[in-house]
């Protein structure tokens, strides 16, 4: 209170000396948490009042405004881009007057402060398990978090029975961490913080998760061996429904589909016996086997000229033998002679009867 009230009568003195002049902003400050940055100042003491602030950026060899005439004591500057050195600056107005500009730099990269992570905690027996979510990034989707912006990564984690004051620290170097060994039944609180080993930069601890451990129960042999089996039969009666489905499938598309040319039902039945196939197979003729064929005999009629010149008889059926011979080159020797003689015999027996 009293260092406002200076402040306010060293502003009128000068007022009332030099004229009007507008007192620049006081306590200019960047807070950058998680990229989020948010340039902050006070507003100085000034007996006119109603003043108002512009605040700027610098850009491609000139000043860019990022608020004006506010009459806000912040001003947000998280578009910018998070490497780089950025040169920021703000001024007061009243009217048509203003005050010098207050100029302060900022890397993102380096000077913005690494939030809280994120914690889930899970009791079971004698451990914790814990899953770490990085912090997330403003005006950024939600799968970008802070630990896509820097190459090295890791977790400071410390924990303590609750009620306690000996603290145990644990090094993260991923998502998940786990705590075992702990005394069953018993509450442990737990917190964390990114770490980044290789800028030496730590960020800001979580609010303390609690949690308490289960007691040391392990499952009976003999649940697990019953779990066993009924897994077992259970794969069984799934590959036994898949084979009946595919039978059956095969089943109906064979009777859809039926082959155009099949195997007759008898002969596949002989076939299947073996003593019915070697005897098939000697009932066959080899080729060396002579041809069986089977006898003919020629009659013909006998003429009175015929009778009254036998010989020319003879000489006539022996000629027609001999024709037919001619046109049945494939038959035997055999057949031939027997023709000859038959024919001879019957000669013979004409004779008898003219004598």
């Amino acid at each position: 209170m009293a260092r406002s009230l200076r402040s306010w009568l060293s502003g009128c003195l000068l007022v009332s000396a030099l004229g009007m002049v507008v007192p620049p902003p006081e306590n200019v400050r960047m807070n950058s948490v998680n990229f989020k940055n948010i340039l902050r100042w006070d507003s100085p003491a000034f007996p006119q009042g109603n003043l108002t602030f512009t605040a700027q950026y610098h850009s491609y060899r000139q000043f860019q405004d990022m608020c004006v005439h506010t009459t806000l004591t912040e001003c947000d500057f998280s578009s910018l881009s998070k490497y780089g050195d950025h040169i920021l600056r703000v001024r007061t107005e009243f009217a048509n007057e203003h005050s010098d500009w207050i100029n302060i730099t900022l890397c993102p990269v380096d000077d913005t402060i690494i939030g809280p992570p994120g914690m889930q905690v899970e009791a079971l027996a004698n451990s914790l398990h814990m899953r770490f979510l990085a912090p997330k990034i403003e005006n950024e989707p939600e799968t970008w978090t802070m630990r896509n912006i820097y190459n090295s990564w890791a977790y400071h984690v410390q924990y303590w029975k609750n009620g306690s004051d000996e603290k145990f620290a644990v090094t993260a170097q991923y998502d998940f961490e786990a705590l075992r060994n702990l005394e069953p039944s018993t509450t442990y609180c737990v917190q964390v913080r990114a770490f980044l080993p290789d800028r030496n930069k730590t960020g800001e601890w979580s609010d303390p998760v609690c949690g308490q451990t289960t007691d040391d129960e392990t499952t009976p042999t003999w649940i697990v061996a019953c779990i066993l089996a009924v897994l077992v039969f259970a794969a069984f009666l799934l590959l036994l429904g898949c084979f009946i489905l595919l039978r059956c499938i095969y089943k109906k598309a064979k009777n859809a589909f039926p082959p155009r040319n099949s195997f007759p039902q008898h002969l596949k039945e002989f076939l299947s016996h073996p003593h019915h196939s070697t005897l098939l197979l000697f009932s066959i003729p080899l080729a060396e086997e002579n041809e069986v064929f089977d006898k003919l005999s020629v009659i013909t009629d006998v003429s009175e000229s015929h009778k009254q010149n036998p010989g020319a008889s003879c000489s006539l059926r022996t000629r027609r033998v001999s024709e037919e011979g001619t046109q049945s080159a494939g038959r035997s020797d055999t057949f031939l002679l027997m023709s000859a003689s038959e024919d001879d015999q019957s000669n013979q027996h004409m004779r008898a009867e003219t004598t």
